[in-house]
């Protein structure tokens, strides 16, 4: 699989505009699209199924969906990231749908990530924080991957997850209030420091 890079947050480039119009014409100008956001659609995919080959065939899937659907694109205030990533989205909860599984997150990225945020300064175990984490519902374990694994704004968020951006502030708020209180009630081996009387 080809990698690529892209512009993270704010909206839709001009150079972006430019290559969506000449993709929708041109489908071979489509490539520019896809090695600019290849690799953040295959890393969300990744952390969301855990499977390599899963999240390499879900990648693929997202872009030809995206292919087929540009005509259809229209700026709507947001990036065109975003749109990937929505579509992404959907085709990660039917695979899980279709195969009856309970989600699961890679947690590497959103550990690594969310140990480095202020509000999380004090944690000097990652192990810990994944732990704590891999026990959150998996609507805030995608929350976090989004907002620290892949550094999307609220509204970009709000966009994938179908939510307002005022839900996923106030969501994100209680989900890190939440592992700050968790983790400063764990000892080093994740066991809680107080015991139940």
């Amino acid at each position: 699989m080809a990698t690529g890079g892209g512009k993270k947050g704010g909206c839709v480039t001009d150079d972006d505009a430019v290559l969506i119009e000449r993709a929708r014409s041109d489908p071979e100008a489509f490539g520019d699209l896809y090695e600019r956001y290849v690799t953040r659609i295959y890393s969300y995919v990744y952390h969301r199924t855990g499977n390599a080959a899963e999240a390499e065939d879900l990648t693929e899937r997202v872009f030809l969906q995206a292919l087929t659907h540009l005509p259809n694109y229209q700026y709507r205030g947001l990036p065109f990231s975003v749109w990937l990533f929505r579509i992404a989205h959907n085709l990660v909860a039917n695979w899980y749908r279709d195969r009856g599984r309970a989600r699961t997150v890679s947690l590497d990225g959103v550990a690594a990530a969310a140990e480095e945020n202020d509000s999380l300064e004090r944690v000097e175990n990652a192990a810990l924080v994944r732990k704590v984490v891999a026990r959150l519902s998996q609507d805030r374990q995608q929350l976090l991957l989004l907002k620290f694994g892949q550094e999307l704004s609220h509204a970009e968020i709000g966009q994938i997850m179908g939510r307002t951006e005022g839900a996923v502030k106030a969501l994100l708020h209680r989900t890190l209030k939440a592992l700050k209180e968790e983790l400063k009630d764990m000892d080093a081996d994740g066991e809680p420091t107080k015991k139940a009387s």
